[in-house]
């Protein structure tokens, strides 16, 4: 069934002349039906009103399940249950589409909730519906890549990605565990505020996180491009960030060269939509930081929106994409997009003219760059995506690229937008998760629910305990200033790290990650802001670090008694010494099958925590 699909859905392609093998230069995201699963009523097992099929999965992701009928004037499915993938949903899928496929009508009906397939291989579905059915699709969810199947750009990126070079710079950035995220550029001016309104009063769709201050209000280009006259922060920005975040304990600094807004803050040649070109600051931003950070000693990184860009990367590619999508009964997500005032050249001509020429050149500005952070893959092929991850390795192999270049080319993961990936989480790359001090990236001028220097080293350590980095945004006004309530908490964290950091930098994740209470996992960055942070933690909650034959353990209380760490007992292996960090005092300590009991009574130790080092016997 596979085959058949195939043919119609190329023959679909080629009758509205999308293909895009004629057409290398249209940019489509084209539905490879080899990464669909299509299951055939026919072909189930059938149990009573249950269907069954084991099917073969070529791409893991994320996929939307789809229900087929026939014809087109069919009434709304009944409530269906369905399980796959340990993900067990029960609903009233609504019609989405109706579409020609071999010259008869199909009504397809979509379940709200995706499932996602960690893996690909052998799986199996259970349908339990009580009216007739054609067939069921499994189609990818294209708001969200697929990752690696088997395709022609695997084997030459897993060479470069296993390259000496590469695998020296993860190691690096594994000790590193912590950095700062900075979100930057004209948007920082208005502080989420247009002609007097708040974003979260427009009643257009997209995020209130204030860098998206052009998307919510649909503002034009040239009208937001005005806002360029006005950008002249002070010139001792460069030097007073790098300050701050060597200040707190931060290893690398990532900043925001161009965001979806499509404004570069470097001195680009293929745009004049830069900070020398259009600003009266006149100067190089991009530059001025990077120095300012190798002062310090710190690693430098950026970030890049590639796949968006609302000023010169007109509709992001979404009505071409939809065109082909509606045809074939795919919902297309416009999130991201610049449909209010596309400019009027091709995305593909973007990304040939604009993205990867700036990319180039923050490479030849940039020799001592560490990370490339790409954001905003959209609707770019995975020909581009590639592309992308390509040049920075041909420019320096010692660059380390994140997931969002597109179709997992990155060499880690994010975790995404201020989210913690739980303990069982089986996650095939090294991960990083980028988090907020409030509930916006960029400066937002009325965002006063900072979290607590308390909540934010809860996210460090439990991060670190589960082997994986930090990085902790800031945002700076419209002159390059860090909000005071954000430096003091950085800097809170930076005296814990002076004391405690051999528990952080360095570390890989024990095979303990934690004992107490129970997890309290960030859920994204609009979770964060509705929910609030309302966990409190007591002496008995532990997280667990580790390096060479050391243990370390975090608590995030002052104790004022003897402690009991349970995860030590005997059958972890014999404690050989045990240290405050930061401290000389001998302690007294005894080990059983019960756990390592430790006696801290009349220690003192910051009132945000501890950290002791656990050495086991060789």
């Amino acid at each position: 069934m596979q085959d058949i699909l195939t043919k119609i859905v190329i023959a679909v392609v080629a009758a509205i002349g999308l293909l895009h093998s004629c057409e290398p230069h249209s940019n489509l995201v084209v539905q490879d039906a080899s990464f669909w699963v299509v299951l055939e009523a026919e072909e189930a097992k059938e149990t009573g009103n249950e269907l069954f099929w084991e099917f073969q999965l070529n791409r893991p992701g994320i996929y939307n399940i789809q229900i087929l009928r026939d014809g087109e004037q069919v009434a709304p499915l009944p409530k269906v249950s369905l399980s796959s993938a340990g993900v067990s949903m029960e609903e009233e899928p609504p019609n989405i589409f109706v579409i020609q496929e071999a010259g008869e009508q199909k009504t397809v009906s979509q379940f709200n909730k995706t499932i996602q397939y960690d893996t690909a291989g052998l799986h199996n579905l259970v349908l339990k519906v009580d009216v007739p059915i054609d067939k069921v699709r499994i189609t990818p969810l294209y708001s969200k890549n697929l990752g690696f199947g088997t395709d022609t750009y695997y084997g030459e990126w897993l060479q470069m990605h296993q390259s000496p070079e590469k695998q020296a710079a993860l190691e690096w950035f594994k000790d590193a565990k912590y950095g700062m995220f900075i979100h930057w550029g004209l948007y920082s001016q208005a502080g989420g505020i247009w002609k007097g309104e708040r974003m979260e009063d427009s009643k257009n769709p997209g995020p209130n996180v204030s860098e998206w201050l052009m998307h919510k209000f649909q503002i034009p280009r040239k009208e937001y491009a005005e806002m360029a006259k006005t950008f002249d922060p002070d010139n001792t920005f460069a030097k007073n960030i790098a300050k701050l975040a060597k200040d707190a304990g931060m290893k690398y600094v990532v900043i925001t060269t161009k965001h979806h807004d499509g404004f570069a803050l470097f001195d680009s040649k293929c745009s004049e939509y830069d900070m020398v070109d259009a600003t009266p600051y006149k100067a190089d931003a991009v530059k001025e930081l990077y120095e300012a950070c190798l002062a310090e000693g710190l690693a430098f990184g950026v970030y890049y929106s590639h796949g968006n860009d609302w000023y010169d990367g007109t509709d992001g590619n979404y009505a071409n994409v939809k065109k082909r999508n509606d045809s074939l009964g795919i919902l297309t997500h416009a999130s991201g997009k610049n449909l209010w005032d596309p400019s009027p050249n091709t995305h593909a001509g973007y990304i040939e003219n604009k993205a990867l020429p700036q990319v180039q050149e923050l490479l030849d500005l940039l020799p001592k760059l560490r990370l490339f952070w790409f954001d905003g893959d959209g609707f770019i092929t995975e020909a581009q995506a590639f592309k992308f991850y390509k040049l920075v390795y041909e420019n320096n192999p010692s660059i380390l690229v994140n997931r969002r270049v597109g179709f997992d080319f990155g060499d880690y993961l994010d975790a995404g937008d201020n989210k913690i990936p739980a303990v069982s989480d089986q996650l095939t790359k090294y991960f990083e998760t980028c988090g907020t001090t409030n509930n916006s990236w960029a400066y937002k001028s009325y965002d006063n629910d900072w979290k607590s220097t308390k909540e934010l080293l809860y996210y460090l350590v439990d991060i670190a305990s589960k082997g994986g980095n930090y990085l902790l945004n800031i945002g700076p006004d419209g002159k390059g200033n860090v909000p005071e309530q954000s430096q003091i908490r950085l800097r809170a964290i930076g005296e814990w790290l002076d004391v405690y950091g051999d528990a952080i930098y360095g570390t890989t994740r024990w095979k303990i990650t934690k004992e107490g209470g129970d997890e309290t996992l960030l859920g994204g960055t609009e979770h964060r802001a509705k929910k609030g942070f309302s966990r409190t933690f007591s002496s008995n909650d532990f997280w667990f670090t580790t390096k060479g034959n050391k243990v370390y353990v975090i608590s995030l209380v002052n104790p004022d008694k003897s402690i009991n760490i349970k995860s030590l007992n005997v059958d972890q292996g014999e404690v050989q010494d045990v240290r405050l960090l930061g401290n000389t005092v001998d302690l007294q300590w005894a080990q059983s099958n019960t756990g390592l009991t430790v006696d801290l009574t009349g220690i003192s130790v910051n009132d945000n925590g501890y950290a002791l080092e656990i050495t086991l016997k060789k």
